[in-house]
């Protein structure tokens, strides 16, 4: 079945995660991504080795699908291989500083001199405009800077969450900006620079906290995993392990207090909402932990599936791809790796279309390993390709 994206070329300068994800969501879909590299590789390859060949799984996650070559774009000989690749693309992502996209001639002004309808999707820590423009930064640092650290951890600490949430936000962003500009370019002929920054994502992520802020001066702080609106909502221990069990409204309210043999609870006129219930989460916490303590997690994750409770336990790590729920929707994909080895487990695309789906065609490429078969594409002749290597520009 052909890709619902097959014949859209994306050029990606991406490194880390914004970029390299949403150019891979587009891989997914059928999308022909090229992944440029430095000659040495990207800082992102080699970040955790999980491979013979030393390639790390976040590079391993977010480069599927693409065909990778080498290009070291500030050498005077690079510009013309550059220019072919521009001319012959739809989507150019990266997520370097603006300065250095100026430097590089890959900002949009550069990138539209050489193709009219081009879209440069552009993923930066702070925008394209204000003070911070030219100011690098990574996803915890946009996560202290939001204030969502400051409402994360114990009281005695603000703490990062370990998953990025800021980097991949920006990349959904970037993925659904880049599908937005090339639709309204099949209907002007039109291409447009789409502009997508970690603290936009965050800011939009936390803005419920800051619209309470507004309206009515509260300060959040922090108080581990117990909820600011609603309860019980809250981690807690069994004799042989933690749950975690998110609740909100009146009906679950009430079948909570029925299952855990509290209806009294119903009537406590400190209990009548879920803002009040929050705000007396410790006389709710005291009945859920000595009723968890009495279960194992797995008797009490039943006990409150019985009664429509949402609840999950906290798996370590290992647990998590042997979950019966996990294999049977077969969520990963063993894929095997670059440089051999045994294959590991890529997650499948997390949008399903029923027509036309995503897929995993690809293994994440080698370093360099399409580079002369891109350049033969470009039309150059095996002697210019090897000039082009003589002079370390691939």
């Amino acid at each position: 079945m052909a890709g619902l994206l097959e014949g859209i070329r994306v050029l990606d300068f991406g490194r880390f995660i914004a970029a390299p994800y949403a150019a891979m969501m587009l891989a997914d879909f059928g999308a022909d991504v090229i992944r440029i590299e430095r000659r040495d590789g990207g800082e992102d390859r080699r970040i955790g080795p999980v491979t013979d060949s030393g390639d790390g799984g976040l590079f391993l996650n977010l480069n599927r699908n693409k065909r990778g070559m080498t290009l070291d774009p500030a050498q005077a000989g690079a510009r013309p291989v550059l220019e072919r690749l521009i001319a012959r693309s739809d989507i150019v992502i990266a997520n370097l500083p603006i300065d250095v996209l100026i430097k590089l001639r890959l900002d949009y002004d550069s990138l539209r001199a050489i193709k009219g309808d081009v879209i440069l999707v552009m993923a930066s820590a702070f925008g394209a405009e204000g003070p911070y423009r030219e100011r690098v930064g990574f996803d915890g640092v946009l996560q202290a800077m939001s204030g969502a650290m400051s409402l994360t951890g114990a009281p005695d600490e603000p703490m990062r969450a370990i998953v990025p949430w800021a980097d991949y936000g920006t990349a959904l962003h970037a993925a659904f900006g880049a599908l937005a500009a090339l639709q309204h370019r099949a209907t002007t002929g039109r291409g447009q620079l789409v502009d997508v920054s970690l603290l936009a994502t965050s800011m939009v992520f936390m803005n419920p906290y800051l619209l309470e802020h507004a309206a009515s001066g509260i300060c959040r702080t922090r108080q581990g995993n117990t909820a600011f609106y609603t309860a019980p909502s809250d981690a807690y221990k069994t004799s042989d392990g933690w749950i975690l069990v998110p609740t909100i409204g009146d009906f679950m309210f009430r079948r909570w207090a029925k299952l855990v043999g509290r209806e009294d609870l119903l009537s406590d006129p400190r209990l009548q909402d879920d803002i009040s219930r929050a705000n007396n989460v410790q006389i709710i916490n005291e009945v859920m932990a000595s009723w968890c303590a009495q279960r194992t997690r797995d008797e009490a994750i039943q006990a409150l599936e019985r009664a429509r409770i949402p609840c999950g336990p906290v798996y370590a790590i290992e647990e998590v791809p042997v979950d019966r729920h996990v294999v049977a929707s077969n969520l990963t994909v063993p894929t095997p790796m670059p440089g051999g080895g045994a294959p590991l487990p890529l997650s499948r695309p997390a949008v399903r279309l029923s027509e036309t789906p995503g897929a995993i065609r690809r293994p994440p490429p080698e370093l360099g390993e399409h580079t002369d078969e891109i350049l033969a594409e470009l039309g150059f002749s095996e002697s210019e390709i090897a000039e082009l290597r003589r002079q370390a520009v691939i």
